[in-house]
Formats: C-alpha cells, structure tokens, sequence
C-alpha cells in the first residue's frame, strides 16, 4: 500500500475517482442529454453549429457542465442556463429508464481499495441535483466515503478543488498520499495540479492515451479495476516524460 515518490515511501490515503467514463458507464446517455439541451436552444444535429458543439462537448469532458454550455453560448447565460437544466432533466430522466451500470469491476475496486485503509472521494461535473440522482440510482453509501461536485469545491475540474477539498474533509495529511484516477483531460490536469502522487488515467472514457498523457497522467490504466494492483503495490511514482502503462 505504498508508492515510492522521489525515492520517499509514500502511502496513498485517498483515492478521487472520476464517475462518467471511470467508475459508471454511462458515455452515451450524457452526450444524448448534452445533444437534447443544446437542441432546444437551436442547435440540432446535421447542422455544423451542431457538429462544432459536440466537438466542443467533447474536449471539454470532465469540466462542470454549466461551463461546458457557457463555452457552446458564450454570450447568452440565460441560453447556457437553460441548456444546462434542459441537460439534467435529461440525463435524470434517462437515470430513471436505465438506471446506472458500474464499470466491470468498479465495485470490487472500491472494496479492496477500503479494505486496505484508502478513502474513496468520487469527483465530478455534476451539479450537487445531479450528483444527488446519481448516488441514488447507485446505492454506494457504504463503498465511498465522500462524494463531491464543483458547487461543493467552490470550482470544478481542471481546477484542483474538489481533489483538495476533499483532503481537507476526510483530514489527509498530505496531497502526496492522494491518487487520482479518471478519464478525460481534465481530470488528469486536476489531479497534477491539486499535488497528487498519482494520476491515473483511465482508458474506458472518452479521451485518448495521447490526450491523457497531455494532462499529466502519470500512468495509463486499462481499466479502474488495475487500480488496486497499482496503488496497493509498490510503484516508483516519478515525474515522468511520457507515463508509465500497467
């Protein structure tokens, strides 16, 4: 259960990991919910107004979602508020349909990770409503121990918040003994930025190894379920030119 950074043992205590695209499965419902918000302020599909919003959409997985619409309507908040309720509503909606399916794996990572004294902080772009269903339809009271989204942390991802503020609640000593694990760029940036050991990036989501490694990961995973293997062996953690891939 340790990691060796900077030729120091450094144990890992926390573990802020990524939901859509790590932990939960559920890529395709939020671009419908996205596709389904910017629709109704005028922007529908076969147009190129569209394609450049998705695209947008796209680059930006893993921001706060509200910051997500203000870059599609950067000179109308009343559209990007709009699109932005339109888009819960959505993907609520579709939650109550479908429910939410685990990445393979997720839940036994959670327990092992527990089961060997790491904290678990699920992070997120979610609005705190969103985050709230999203816990619901899961049913993880008793695998996490805390559950953040960007109105909890003051900013959102890239930013750092959410990974610090999380320190602080769960009283970790130091940003060395956090590792990081998601899918998309910007979780890679927030974790380099917050001080963590490790970030992890998680290859089931919507950005490549290249656009991950960009961000800072330091190791390319598979899976969330390598993630046990990694932190609870003994990796040497350095700052490296391209990332090491377990």
């Amino acid at each position: 259960m340790v990691l060796a950074h900077d030729g120091e043992v450094t144990p890992i205590r926390l573990a802020c990991l990524d939901l859509a695209g790590t932990t939960i499965g559920d890529i395709a419902m939020v671009e419908r919910a996205f596709a389904e918000a910017i629709a109704t302020q005028g922007i529908v599909p076969g147009t190129g107004a569209y394609a450049r919003a998705m695209v947008h959409v796209h680059r930006s997985r893993g921001c706060p979602k509200i910051e997500v619409f203000r870059g599609i309507f950067p000179d109308n908040e009343a559209q990007a508020q709009a699109a932005n309720l339109t888009f819960e509503r959505s993907y609520e909606g579709a939650i109550g349909r479908a429910g939410l399916t685990p990445m393979p794996g997720t839940v036994k990572t959670l327990e092992r990770l527990r089961g060997a004294g790491i904290k678990i902080c699920l992070i997120t772009g979610f609005s705190r409503v969103t985050l709230s269903r999203v816990l619901s339809a899961l049913s993880w009271s008793d695998k996490v121990d805390l559950a953040l989204c960007p109105e909890d942390a003051g900013r959102g991802r890239p930013m750092p918040n959410m990974v610090l503020t999380a320190v602080l609640r769960l009283g970790i000593e130091d940003v060395r003994h956090v590792a990081v694990a998601g899918d998309s760029e910007s979780d890679m940036l927030c974790g380099r930025r917050s001080g963590a050991s490790v970030v992890a990036g998680i290859m089931t989501g919507v950005h490549s190894r290249e656009r991950l490694l960009k961000g800072g990961a330091t190791h390319i995973l598979d899976s969330i379920a390598d993630l046990p293997d990694l932190l609870l062996g003994s990796v040497r953690v350095e700052t490296p030119v391209g990332a090491s891939v377990v």
